[in-house]
């Protein structure tokens, strides 16, 4: 996926306007919180249930779409929409698809309007698809696609509608390859269209390959509870088991009902802000929420309130660890990795990971743990929430693989493996420890993922074993390097002789960084990422592509 992709998203059901959309990404800047897309979800195409998904904006409070990606842009930031594969009676795109037999026979959602289907198995109907996709959206600019609804939905179901025919057959023979196909059909148009905008496509339903098509799906419109976002991490662990490397869910829920629907309910802040710090070790950090629950930043409060303070300080970390996650997704891309991995991938000889889930890797270097008990505040019968004492800190338990010392990534402290300890957790820490033998690249502060070069990395090394990373770098969002355009840094850790290496730089871009400082800290107790960002290094060292040995 492009850079951009991995910086934060915010979303919300729904953007009722192009300027509150556009307002959005200005308060964020304005706040200098990050964030590097908003999404658009349904109705902007109009009220009418019968001018459903048409593919356009019909709605007058979207007059300009244009202007708005311009003023997105001109913001740093990018758009993603929401596009469904159904259409109402009015639209053309029905018209035109009805007139050449490509739509499904049963009714979708919203029912009782005459939605309809496509025929997304045949290649005709894909056309089609694109046809009013690219005149409409990706001409003015549009950035990416939401795919929603791609099981597809089929609500009152009936035997006989599974005896509809498609392209490839009965829809009973490939009902589970919708979204597969709904996928591919956009990818393939897309990157017909241009190579110099990757596509990046989430979508609610997956079928086995469906990576192929750049689709990164999320866990559907889940409710807004403690028990339902334990289950959400047991979900993403077996999805990525599917060998879909992609996944996330709305952080904090999408249904906030438990909570009366009120985002200034504080138990409600809570659940958010747990569900948040997990996101920023999921592939993709988005955010969204139903209606009438707003979950920008700062409907949380303001600085120095807890809930906001946390929140911005898991997006800023989201955005240190770029250079990290960017080069992870090359180990995804190019070696069929995976980003989310259960602990039984890397400890399969640690019997008490095998069922484990509770808690994963994200990548190969971090071991995350979310919480996902509530400490720190309840709610009453009325489902009113009120805060508990703060400074009473709360503990959650964190088993450390066994075959690895472990070494806290707040802290710096190092732990043997094969223990279970009891971590303290107030409200802005989630557990998270790093793999003694990591490097990991730390990125700068950035407002959005590529104002800063990364010419200016810390390198964070977890010493008590040897160490080996790979530092990937591209023109971040353009397909030239299928054609070989991208470079990459081996490094590598020698624990006994406490001797890093940076080997000679391999490959090249246009624009890509000849010259660069890497600034090299050996984590230990007080260096811990929660001390601050560091001013003093170990040692500090230009890098000009040749190979460089360092003693340390």
């Amino acid at each position: 996926f492009p850079l951009w992709t991995y910086g934060f998203g915010q979303s919300r059901e729904r953007y009722v306007s192009q300027d509150e959309l556009v307002g959005v990404v200005r308060k964020y800047r304005d706040l200098r919180v990050p964030l590097d897309g908003i999404i658009q979800d349904w109705r902007y195409w109009g009220e009418d249930h019968k001018d459903w998904n048409a593919v356009e904006f019909r709605n007058p409070k979207f007059s300009d779409p244009k202007k708005m990606m311009e003023e997105v842009h001109c913001l740093n930031a990018h758009a993603i929409i929401s596009v469904w594969p159904s259409f109402g009676p009015e639209t053309g795109i029905y018209a035109e698809l009805k007139a050449q037999n490509k739509l499904m026979v049963h009714e979708t959602f919203p029912q009782n309007n005459g939605v309809k289907v496509y025929d997304t198995y045949d290649p005709v109907a894909r056309d089609i698809y694109w046809k009013y996709m690219n005149k409409n959206m990706f001409s003015i600019g549009m950035d990416g696609w939401w795919l929603d609804s791609t099981e597809p939905d089929h609500l009152e179901i009936k035997d006989k509608d599974f005896d509809t025919p498609t392209y490839l057959g009965s829809f009973r023979r490939v009902h589970n390859a919708f979204p597969l196909m709904s996928n591919k059909g956009v990818y393939e148009h897309q990157r017909a269209t241009t190579s110099d905008k990757r596509v990046f496509l989430l979508t609610r339903s997956s079928f086995l390959g469906q990576q192929r098509y750049a689709s990164h799906s999320w866990s559907g419109d889940v409710v807004s509870t403690w028990e339902v976002m334990k289950k959400q991490l047991a979900a993403g662990l077996n999805y990525s088991l599917c060998g879909i490397p992609y996944w996330n869910t709305d952080l904090g829920g999408f249904f906030a009902w438990k909570y009366n629907n009120n985002v200034h309910n504080i138990a409600y802040h809570e659940l958010h802000v747990r569900w948040y710090q997990w996101g920023a070790f999921q592939p993709i950090m988005r955010s969204h929420n139903s209606s009438p629950v707003a979950v920008e930043i700062y409907q949380f409060g303001k600085k120095g309130d807890w809930a906001y303070d946390a929140l911005e300080k898991y997006t800023h970390l989201r955005y240190r660890l770029l250079p990290y996650l960017y080069s992870t997704s090359w180990e995804v891309t190019n070696k069929a990795g995976s980003i989310i991995r259960p602990l039984m991938m890397d400890f399969p000889k640690d019997k008490k990971v095998l069922e484990m889930d509770t808690e994963y890797m994200f990548g190969r270097n971090f071991l995350v743990r979310p919480v996902t008990d509530s400490l720190y505040t309840w709610q009453d019968d009325k489902q009113n929430g009120y805060q508990k004492n703060m400074n009473k800190i709360g503990k959650t338990d964190v088993y450390l693989p066994a075959g690895a010392q472990w070494i806290d990534f707040w802290t710096g402290k190092s732990l043997k493996g094969g223990q279970t300890i009891q971590r303290e957790v107030p409200i802005d820490i989630m557990p998270v420890y790093v793999r003694a033998g990591s490097i990991l690249p730390w990125g700068p502060a950035v407002q959005y993922s590529t104002e800063k070069k990364w010419d200016n990395l810390t390198l964070r090394i977890y010493p008590g074993a040897d160490a080996e990373f790979t530092l990937y770098e591209d023109e971040f969002d353009n397909y030239n390097y299928e054609k070989g355009a991208y470079t990459t840094i081996a490094m590598k850790w020698n624990d006994k002789d406490r001797t890093l290496t940076i080997n000679d730089r391999q490959g090249n871009y246009k624009g890509m960084l000849k010259n660069r400082k890497f600034n090299i800290i050996i984590v230990e107790p007080g260096k811990g990422c929660g001390d601050g960002d560091a001013t003093t290094f170990d040692q500090s060292v230009s890098y000009r592509g040749k190979r460089v040995d360092l003693k340390l």
